[in-house]
């Protein structure tokens, strides 16, 4: 599966010790972050992140884009609340509503994101197979048939 990754600046480190208890599980899958969150969480785990643009720069924006093309599965989303940037709120308001028109699970906290990985580990994203069967994952299992 491809997961995305995006951190407030005060959940970064949240995120990155997240990760790094579930390395395990997220080294079988395709990640890809905004760039200080993703160079945050690689260096901390040793994690093949495709690191995008910082999300005050476009990467945000980025990944709001693979979620339109399908080429996102799964969204940590770690968001700081406290933050009050108007512009960045309507950007985060913006991905979630993509997420939920092309049914992307979303976690926006911790509790959330552990449900998540657990379930992933336990390969409850079947659905997913028939929801996105374009992914690339999908297309790799119909090249080995």
């Amino acid at each position: 599966m491809q997961i995305a990754i995006i951190a407030g600046d005060r959940k970064k480190e949240l995120m990155t010790q997240f990760c790094i208890a579930y390395c395990g599980i997220l080294s079988n899958h395709k990640i890809c972050a905004t760039g200080t969150t993703g160079r945050c969480i690689s260096e901390a785990t040793g994690l093949d992140i495709e690191c995008l643009l910082s999300g005050t720069l476009g990467g945000v924006q980025q990944i709001c884009s693979r979620v339109v093309y399908e080429e996102i599965d799964m969204l940590l989303f770690f968001r700081d609340s406290y933050e009050n940037e108007s512009l960045r709120e309507r950007t985060e308001l913006d991905l979630l509503r993509l997420c939920d028109i092309h049914n992307i699970p979303i976690a926006t906290n911790i509790a959330t994101a552990e449900l998540l990985v657990r379930a992933l580990d336990r390969g409850d994203f079947g659905w997913r197979d028939i929801i996105n069967p374009n992914s690339e994952i999908n297309c790799k299992k119909t090249e080995t048939k």
